[in-house]
């Protein structure tokens, strides 16, 4: 009777496993989706109003705040219903609920939080309950180690957020974010410039910025679900917390600064990127590669776009990762592709590169003007060209195929990233310097030529031909030690 019970238990059908789930993994996906409702009625009504809602000084609703709020109650409400079937009889199932929720919450206090005490309490109460997330299955040492690690890294970027802010606070004696950012400049420069440092660190611990990029290797221990939250919205967070604060970056003069750390980090992880043969540190390394491009267009002083990115990055990260199991497959050592290309294809590329570019001027109004905007016209150049020759080159499609789609894609591209970039940009109209183009310094084309050096060095396969840049690269990229087979299996 027994052993016909057992067979009976291990032969019911999903569905009929989902009807035994824990309570929670059933209210709390569905308290996001109700949440994620309310959120779209209250940016409705703020488009209508235009106006923020403050809180006795603790907290203030504006539009920036709605609209990352809409945001991250949309991923939330998707990856807990995804990770109610995929963590279906997982011992921890009911834990990640209680985790992503409290997360969620935490992020969402962040976006409200006027008091600093308060925006700094949000931020630590994010890093703490994503290394739980990371380290959820506690009986899993290389987890537990990876949540440990985790957060040791959230914790001193709460410490170096905490201090930074603390400096202009008790030297203006305001600890509420507007009145601060508004008094920012009565403060001395060397405070300014120490304050603008350490808000900055704080941003690149959480963002997996290098060096500090291997606590996001090591979190490879955590479930699939978890990742694309952490992926989604956590790494996210440099460019959320450098908005919020933007006047401090741009009084400190910190802004070249911030570009180059982040075009430097961009390149790097797209070289680490390609030595990686495990999709999920395939895309960890995408990952560090879009936060330093995000870091990047801080720095330019295009926060809106920024945010921008950092949304439909999150869209596009959150999709890989809940379908991460559809890209493993087992492979054989083969040569890598050759670049061939001829000087008529070669024209092509140049034309719609500069098409696209041109388009992408008109619909954001970057580029127009000889300033920081440039570089992201250029950037769009390049993309544009990679997808045209991306099709150009399969030579088993027809040639009326090969130039007509790679036409009619980046445009679509362009349009719906214009789309989303101006409506970022009227949910953000009320945020301080959201769009502060910078001037162009010597220092800044200097970079840009050494990002587009080191972009062309990756595409045209250059770097293969020297192993010690192979042997830097993939140690550089490797997890923590303690994370990686340090137990034996009991």
């Amino acid at each position: 009777m027994t052993e016909i019970s057992n067979t009976t238990r291990r032969s019911k059908t999903p569905a009929q496993n989902s009807e035994k789930a824990p309570l929670l993994s059933t209210l709390i996906p569905l308290l996001f989706w109700i949440q994620l409702a309310v959120t779209l009625v209250l940016s409705g009504v703020y488009l209508t109003a235009s106006s923020s809602w403050y809180l006795d000084g603790i907290l203030r609703v504006n539009g920036f705040t709605l609209l990352m709020w809409t945001t991250v109650s949309l991923f939330s409400a998707l990856i807990s219903t995804y990770g109610k079937r995929y963590l279906a009889g997982f011992k921890f199932e009911g834990k990640f609920m209680l985790l992503t929720l409290a997360f969620t919450i935490s992020v969402m206090l962040l976006m409200a939080a006027e008091h600093l005490a308060v925006l700094v309490m949000s931020w630590t109460g994010m890093g703490f309950f994503m290394s739980k997330l990371i380290g959820i299955n506690r009986h899993w040492g290389e987890a537990r180690n990876s949540g440990n690690i985790a957060a040791r890294h959230f914790f001193a970027s709460s410490f170096c957020l905490a201090a930074g802010l603390a400096i202009p606070a008790v030297t203006l004696e305001t600890y509420h974010l507007s009145s601060l950012l508004e008094a920012l400049p009565g403060l001395p420069a060397s405070y300014l410039f120490i304050s603008a440092l350490l808000v900055i660190t704080a941003g690149m611990i959480q963002s997996a910025i290098y060096p500090f990029h291997r606590w996001l290797l090591s979190s490879m221990t955590a479930p699939t679900p978890s990742s694309a939250l952490m992926h989604a919205g956590f790494v996210n967070g440099a460019g959320l917390l450098l908005t919020l604060t933007a006047p401090l970056i741009v009084l400190s003069d910190t802004s070249t600064l911030l570009f180059i750390i982040g075009g430097l980090c961009a390149v790097v992880a797209q070289f680490a990127k390609l030595l990686q043969i495990s999709v999920k540190q395939r895309l960890a390394c995408s990952t560090i590669a879009q936060m330093g491009f995000m870091i990047m267009q801080c720095g330019l002083g295009f926060y809106n776009a920024a945010v921008a990115h950092l949304i439909l990055h999150g869209f596009y990260k959150a999709y890989l990762f809940l379908s991460s199991g559809e890209g493993v497959q087992q492979t054989h050592p083969k040569l890598p592709p050759q670049i061939r290309i001829t000087p008529g294809q070669t024209l092509f590329v140049l034309v719609n590169g500069l098409a696209g570019a041109w388009l992408f001027a008109q619909l954001t109004g970057k580029g127009l003007q000889v300033d920081s905007g440039i570089f992201l016209t250029l950037i769009v150049a390049i993309a544009v060209g990679q997808v045209t020759y991306n099709f150009i080159k399969q030579y088993t499609l027809p040639t009326l195929y090969r130039i007509t789609v790679p036409v009619l894609m980046y445009m679509a591209g362009i349009i719906l990233y214009a789309l989303a970039y101006n409506g970022v940009g009227a949910f953000m109209a009320e945020t301080p310097m959201a769009m502060a183009p910078q001037q162009l310094t010597p220092v800044q084309v200097f970079f840009g030529i050494l990002f587009l050096i080191g972009f062309f060095i990756m595409k045209l396969g250059i770097y293969r031909k020297y192993p010690w840049l192979y042997v830097q690269l993939l140690n550089t990229t490797q997890p923590f030690r303690q994370t990686v087979l340090k137990f034996k299996k009991q």
